[in-house]
């Protein structure tokens, strides 16, 4: 009598259809890296830009000097990048205020605007101008 022993394992079939299943989680896996990759690089970038429209917006809000009238260029550096900032500075109908406009670029690709950011700033305080001292509560001064 002969009896059939059969081993146990996959089929070639059945282990092509595992692998096959295996690649296309892979590849789920690697569209959703490159997502995340993709991601954290524009933050970055808007985070980055966003200090630099900051920066640029206090330097002219402490200025000694009101900002003139019209357009400027500059370019800065953050982060070891070199960003290029346009600043517009505008007439409001309020007197003593001036609209400013900081757009931020990367110097490498000036069409894509990365950051804006607006502000009013009023005119300097004048020469010799002490500021309020302002103490706290119960100080006792």
């Amino acid at each position: 009598m002969r009896h059939k022993i059969r081993c146990g394992g996959f089929t070639l079939l059945e282990a092509m259809v595992a692998l096959a299943i295996v690649a296309l989680g892979m590849m789920a896996v690697q569209t959703q890296l490159n997502r995340y990759i993709v991601s954290a690089t524009v933050t970055e970038e808007k985070t980055l830009a966003s200090w630099v429209a900051a920066n640029k917006l206090t330097e002219l809000s402490v200025s000694a000097a009101w900002p003139e009238l019209g357009r400027s260029d500059d370019q800065v550096e953050l982060a070891q990048r070199q960003w290029r900032t346009v600043v517009d500075v505008s007439e409001t109908q309020v007197e003593n205020l001036r609209r400013v406009d900081v757009r931020v670029y990367l110097a490498d690709n000036p069409e894509r605007l990365i950051h804006s950011l607006s502000a009013l700033l009023e005119p300097p305080p004048p020469a010799g101008f002490m500021p309020v001292r302002w103490s706290a509560a119960g100080a006792g001064g």
